[in-house]
């Protein structure tokens, strides 16, 4: 029997293509993940050794559901192959070869909490201000410098950096990102950042290393390849050196990360990289209707940068996408309620068959207002996730402690964690005997008298505890030194004793996370048990999230960021207003609205069967209700797969299609003057309005002085003449007559009008 007579034929050559450079362009729901993991198959069926091939993925969700399937194809195998995130893969190597770049093979992996507190630490004892030096911010700097290559001693002397950090006022930041890497360097810790820059230079610096790892990987596979950044790119292209037999799978119209350092060139520009290069293009949707799917291409034929490829489906045409406008935010969500409690009832759907996604977390209020005046369930993702819950991280911070006391951060964390009566004042002492003699900490407690003067009694007893727990780890297996450590630091009987309803909630939750501990100790395809192996594995499961009713019949409310890689028979995809999607910080360039329309590419293709798009004429803002004009990517949808579903009435000046927007149906009349129940949507099938193409000069002028009579450009609305003004400063309202789309009112301060005249 033929174990390929199920791809179809692209994807069949995608998967026989073994040798050489490869790249999957892998549209929406094209089946990506059943390529790879039949590649990966196909490759060990070849004789292909398990332990030299190395698939890299960007979720522990990804790599997990691909080594199921991979072990259903080729059974035991499967076990073998090097496949994680890139963190993941690289912290094993890191621990591997920590010796060579000076690092225990013990490191601590330190969360972006861990990484935060250090700074914070760092900016108090610089003296710096605060609010100038946020530690997000800091911590968001150093980060990019790191994802880009820069280390401390780059930062300080690249004069271009240097000039940025001193215009801004934080002339300190090279010096702050000195003592944070020495930080973390002498407390045997490794940020998540560093997981990848420590390996590019553990490979930069050790050719052995470099040699060693190039002949073990001789075939390498990296998923969502879009979404790579330098320091990622830099990584796979020196392991495949060697072989070249690397695949990239992805889709540049789903690149939406790089706020993250996500660089799309890395998979616009692979055919440079590789002359050579053999390209399979995934073009079969079989997850969405065909209109789902034409909107969808509708939409991101606006790109200019972007791989060509002709998405379709063979799936039914399937119901045209309804458009909704909403009077405001509030009502948008009592809609939405409605739409979702009246179309499960008719079509006998689960809750879990539909999401809302929106562009923001705060658009969620809304939508749970009007979801919970219908009683209707729901939950929202990319919430707390469960390592990240203090009571997990109380514990962890033990384990971590016992396996490194030289980690800072968990000492700082649980040193008088249950109540010990170590004070802040003698761990500050602690902390600044440790820089004054260039020590840890810990060297510090384990002889405090040498260090520090008036040291309390309960300071050698902690040393004892952590001292007594390295030996119960030693030599007992994951759970029962967990339990152990659990009930022996107090922290089982500190949570116990709470009674109330949020205590009992945190001690069933070291509950949860000691029954996680049993169940990988009971794991029949690992060798190793013990709690130093379990905590190699939840070092990087902070984003995982472990809520028991994760299978319940709920709505599920997400941003679109968090939607991705996911999908659902019924999808709303709300807020689509000007300065909301796209968003007002995406507007400066063309590169970043590419981005947000890329991300609504996105959230279009979750939907398999039933598509709807909503927004408000009037929002909420800083306090203030303002009207809000319809986004743009609406512009860009062809007409003709639209159901328009107008009943809600407009705001006065909210630019409704018909009348400031040329209408969506030319000579069509007043289309939308009588409110139309919602069971007989206007339908409309005519072009749409094109948009104004600003002109080369423009570029938001000073409106301060803004006249009656002066002639204006708007970079949507076109060329007009202001006909009055209203209101005082800051919230002054123009009414403008344009050319192109009649009349509007306009709030200054967002305005955005180039002056003529």
């Amino acid at each position: 029997m033929d174990y390929l007579a199920g791809l179809n034929r692209e994807q069949r050559a995608a998967v026989e293509q073994t040798e050489g450079p490869v790249m999957i362009i892998a549209g929406a729901g094209s089946g990506k993940t059943r390529v790879i993991t039949f590649r990966v198959a196909h490759l060990i069926n070849k004789g292909v050794d398990a332990f030299n091939i190395l698939v890299l993925t960007f979720t522990n969700k990804a790599a997990k559901e691909m080594r199921e399937r991979i072990n259903n194809l080729v059974g035991a195998d499967a076990k073998n192959i090097w496949m994680g995130t890139f963190h993941s893969v690289f912290a094993k190597i890191l621990r591997v070869e920590a010796d060579k770049i000076g690092y225990p093979n013990n490191f601590t992996i330190y969360d972006t909490d861990d990484s935060k507190s250090v700074l914070r630490a760092i900016l108090k004892e610089m003296n710096l201000d605060d609010k100038l030096y946020n530690a997000n911010f800091v911590y968001n700097r150093i980060s990019a410098a790191k994802n880009n290559l820069v280390s401390w001693m780059d930062y300080q002397q690249n004069t271009q950096i240097q000039a940025d950090d001193f215009s801004s006022g934080r002339g300190h930041l090279g010096k702050v990102y000195e003592n944070y890497a020495k930080r973390c360097f002498r407390a045997g810790a490794m940020d998540f950042d560093d997981l990848l820059f420590k390996t590019n230079e553990l490979l930069r610096d050790h050719p052995d290393v470099l040699n060693k790892y190039q002949h073990k990987f001789k075939y390498l596979m990296v998923d969502e390849y879009q979404d790579t950044n330098f320091s990622q790119y830099l990584i796979v292209k020196k392991l495949a050196a060697v072989t070249e037999n690397l695949c990239v799978v992805g889709d540049d119209a789903q690149s939406i990360y790089a706020f993250r350092g996500a660089n799309i060139q890395n998979i616009l520009n692979f055919e440079k990289d590789y002359p050579d290069l053999k390209v399979f293009k995934l073009e079969q949707n079989y997850r969405s209707t065909q209109n789902i799917v034409n909107v969808a291409n509708s939409i991101i034929a606006n790109n200019k940068e972007q791989l060509k490829k002709n998405v379709f489906s063979e799936k039914e045409t399937g119901d045209k996408i309804k458009v909704i406008r909403a009077f405001s935010d509030n009502e948008e969500g009592k809609i939405i309620a409605e739409e979702i409690m009246q179309r499960r009832t008719t079509n006998g759907l689960k809750w879990n068959d539909f999401a809302i996604l929106y562009r923001t977390n705060a658009q969620s209020r809304s939508m749970e207002e009007g979801l919970r005046k219908l009683n209707i369930p729901y939950k929202i993702y990319g919430g707390l996730s469960f390592y990240q819950r203090k009571e997990i991280k109380d514990l962890i911070a033990y384990f971590r402690l016992t396996f490194n006391p030289n980690d800072e951060e968990a000492l700082k964390r649980v040193i008088n964690y249950p109540k010990r009566g170590i004070g802040d004042t003698t761990v500050d002492k602690i902390i600044l005997a440790a820089d004054q003699h260039q020590i840890t900490p810990w060297e510090v407690i384990l002889a405090p008298s040498k260090y520090i003067d008036k040291s309390p009694a309960s300071l050698p007893n902690f040393a004892t505890m952590i001292q007594s727990f390295q030996v119960i780890a030693k030599n007992q297996l994951a759970y029962d030194a967990a339990l152990h450590i659990a009930q022996h630091s107090g922290v089982l009987k500190d949570l116990y004793e709470d009674k109330s309803v949020e205590g009992l909630n945190r001690y069933e939750n070291i509950q949860e996370l000691l029954n996680g501990i049993k169940e990988f100790q009971e794991r029949e395809d690992i060798e190793e048990r013990g709690l130093d192996v379990f905590m190699q594995d939840v070092a990087l499961l902070t984003n995982d999230d472990n809520d028991k009713n994760k299978d319940a019949d709920t709505v599920s409310l997400m941003t679109i960021h968090s939607s991705k890689g996911l999908e659902f028979p019924n999808v709303h995809v709300v807020g689509l207003e000007e300065n909301l999607f796209p968003s007002q910080m995406s507007l400066n360039s063309r590169s970043d609205l590419e981005e947000e329309r890329r991300l609504f590419y996105v959230a279009i293709t979750r939907a398999e069967h039933k598509l709807t798009i909503s927004y408000a004429t009037s929002r909420f803002k800083f306090g203030t209700l303002i009207n809000c004009e319809p986004s743009r990517f609406l512009d860009e949808i062809d007409a003709k797969y639209l159901e328009l579903d107008f009943t809600a009435k407009p705001a006065p000046s909210s630019g409704s299609f018909n009348n400031e927007r040329a209408a969506w149906s030319r000579g069509g009349g007043d289309t939308f003057s009588k409110p139309k129940p919602a069971s007989a949507p206007v339908k409309t099938t005519s072009v749409l309005a094109k948009a104004h193409v600003p002109s080369p000069d423009f570029k938001p002028s000073d409106t301060s002085n803004l006249q009656v009579g002066m002639e204006v450009e708007h970079e949507r609305f076109g060329f007009g003449k202001v006909i009055s003004l209203e209101g005082n400063k800051p919230d002054v309202k123009a009414t403008i007559f344009f050319k192109e789309v009649g009349q509007k009112q306009l709030l200054l301060k967002f305005a955005k009008l180039h002056v003529l005249n």
